[in-house]
């Protein structure tokens, strides 16, 4: 499992920007996801706190309780894979403008 996390890490975002340069409608379908992932993951954050808030419970294992949520990995994992694609597109960019420019 560890071997697929690490790979999928590395292939995911490699075809995301493969996707990206084949259309541009992939871009606005991964930076669509991005910002529904990033509400999705926030706001399951933002409800599980309220609740231990609620509840006055101080228990660590109460938060921890979050990461069995499957929507929450979900979205989690996506923002994560897309962070890489987005510092992956911008590091390649900057690449471009360096050796342009010599």
């Amino acid at each position: 499992m560890k071997f697929f996390i690490m790979i999928g890490s590395v292939l995911g975002p490699a075809l995301m920007m493969f996707l990206c340069y084949q259309s541009k409608r992939w871009m606005f379908f991964f930076d669509s996801l991005a910002v529904l992932s990033a509400l999705v993951f926030g706001n399951i954050s933002a409800m599980a706190i309220l609740q231990i808030i609620k509840d006055d419970t101080v228990f660590m294992t109460n938060i921890h309780g979050l990461f069995l949520n499957p929507v929450f990995l979900t979205s989690g994992a996506y923002l994560g894979l897309y962070l890489i694609y987005v510092l992956s597109k911008q590091t390649l960019h900057q690449v471009g403008d360096f050796f342009s420019k010599r």
